[in-house]
């Protein structure tokens, strides 16, 4: 077989613990962004595997539920051995579906296995409460309980994290779990449940559906699907909070961002320039916590500026997959590239600046990937497109604001709440900065302020849709349901020996 034919081997999904390939009406292509090449397809489930998928977790359910939490736990600790074992072969994943650096990819990985990690807790997570005497003679006591079918949609940007933020937790939980990976990157979704089956996960408690729209509009919809998972655009985290909480579930929905990098003058600029870089072109721009403006306050552009664009040229654009010295990749699709590029163009004809001018980038050896070089785009004004639009791409913004008190207030109008930065060496500075700030997740000379897994991932406004965010406690809280007990016993039985002694 030879590695075209290989590679072209449609993806399969997973129903009660059987791996299939199902014969559908469409595939989506899965390219490796470096070099444009098709490598796999997906087939675009609808609801008839929908459905399967639903009575598999249905039947396995039960049992799951009843399974001690010490149990489940020592599944969560085999399994995260084995993706220590296949941590290089994820990453490698990561980078040829997604066109991410090695570097970046086992980021990626790294952080879906602290969620694993953190989930293996589930011992002490699923502790309740108790309290004796409420009223006289009567105690109450809380339980965490399972919710049933959880169900996680996934995005592009991170292969391995962004699953791993969701199953994990679920299933600590005692839930059952339908996993869609997106369709342009299913690759390394697949190979992580494979290595969760090896773990010895009993057979219909997690399972894989590939889609799009009908197989999404299919889980949102399904009476016994009891919680939905998302991450993606804002547009799209809207419609998937809108149409499951009208369908009676629960629903946790990361959207997009405009985070803003306040540089205030008295910065540490060496590290304000390191910190922007990997804000913005790290992932080519492609996340959810990228840096995509830096805020210059007063004289600080005087300083930052030159460095900066310096910094920027000297970044290396190529095939991550083959190539270790690049620093950058492409990005995920033609279609994508071409979006961002016409941003770009739109902001200059607004009135912005190119400082760097990424568009012409060239990559000899791999014409067909996907590349944009690293843009940025100085005198960007608030009414601009590009200004208001998550870009996500390989795009820094400046703009410019004379104090601190302005560039809150600019920032504060932005209606997505994901993250804000701020370099200083002023704490009363970075106090009001951290105080005011309309923004779920802050950074104090921290480029991406991105929390660890046990923390939330606490995006605020139109960068999320619900109550409960992902990991963390709240994620705990998101996969269970509290049942609280009030007891109260008036006599003792007849048969009760200490009552006889008595």
């Amino acid at each position: 077989m030879t590695m075209t034919t290989q590679a072209l081997a449609p993806c399969p999904i997973l129903i009660g613990g059987v791996w299939s390939t199902p014969q559908t009406a469409t595939t989506n292509k899965v390219y490796n962004p470096s070099t444009g090449e098709v490598i796999a397809e997906a087939p675009m489930c609808g609801a008839d595997v929908v459905d399967a998928a639903v009575r598999a977790a249905e039947a396995a359910g039960q049992d799951w539920a009843e399974t001690p939490p010490a149990e489940r736990a020592r599944i969560l600790f085999r399994y995260k051995m084995l993706l220590e074992d296949h941590f290089e072969e994820l990453a490698r994943s990561v980078t040829r579906e997604h066109g991410k650096t090695i570097t970046e990819a086992r980021g990626d990985v790294r952080r879906g296995i602290e969620v694993v990690e953190y989930a293996c807790g589930a011992p002490e997570l699923l502790k309740g409460e108790i309290l004796e005497n409420v009223a006289r003679g009567i105690d109450c006591d809380l339980v965490k309980q399972p919710v049933g079918i959880c169900v996680g949609i996934c995005p592009y940007n991170f292969p391995a994290l962004v699953p791993m933020w969701m199953y994990p937790l679920a299933l600590a939980c005692g839930n059952t779990f339908i996993l869609k990976p997106s369709e342009k990157v299913p690759l390394t979704g697949i190979r992580l449940i494979e290595l969760l089956v090896q773990a010895g996960l009993p057979k219909g408690v997690l399972n894989v559906v590939h889609g799009g729209r009908e197989c999404v509009d299919a889980l949102l919809t399904h009476p016994k699907v009891r919680a939905i998972s998302f991450v993606g655009s804002s547009p799209v985290a809207k419609y998937i909070f809108e149409t499951g909480t009208q369908h009676g579930k629960r629903v946790q929905a990361a959207g997009g961002a405009k985070n803003f990098v306040f540089v205030m003058p008295d910065a540490d600029f060496d590290n304000s320039v390191t910190g922007l870089i990997d804000a913005a072109f790290g992932c080519a721009g492609q996340r959810c916590m990228a840096g995509s403006t830096a805020v210059t306050i007063g004289k600080a552009a005087d300083r930052l500026l030159p460095d900066l664009a310096r910094a920027v040229r000297a970044i290396t654009v190529g095939p991550t997959d083959r190539d270790p010295s690049a620093k950058m990749g492409a990005v995920i699709s033609a279609q994508h590239r071409d979006r961002v590029v016409g941003l770009v163009e739109r902001s200059v004809q607004e009135g912005a600046s190119l400082l760097v001018d990424g568009r012409g980038v060239k990559v000899p050896a791999h014409p067909g990937g996907f590349y944009l070089g690293p843009c940025v785009v100085d005198e960007v004004r608030a009414g601009m497109a590009i200004a208001k639009e998550e870009v996500f791409g390989p795009v820094l913004n400046v703009m410019h604001v004379e104090d601190l008190e302005g560039a809150m207030a600019m920032a504060n109008e932005v209606h997505f709440g994901n993250g804000a930065c701020i370099y200083t060496q002023s704490g009363k500075a970075a106090r009001e900065f951290r105080h005011r700030i309309k923004a779920g997740m802050v950074g104090i000379n921290v480029g991406v302020p991105a929390p660890l897994a046990y923390f939330p991932f606490s995006g605020w406004d139109y960068s999320f849709f619900g109550d409960l965010h992902l990991q963390g406690r709240e994620g705990i809280m998101f996969y269970t349901r509290q049942k609280v007990t009030t007891s109260r016993w008036f006599r003792y039985g007849e048969g009760d020996i200490w009552h006889k002694e008595k």
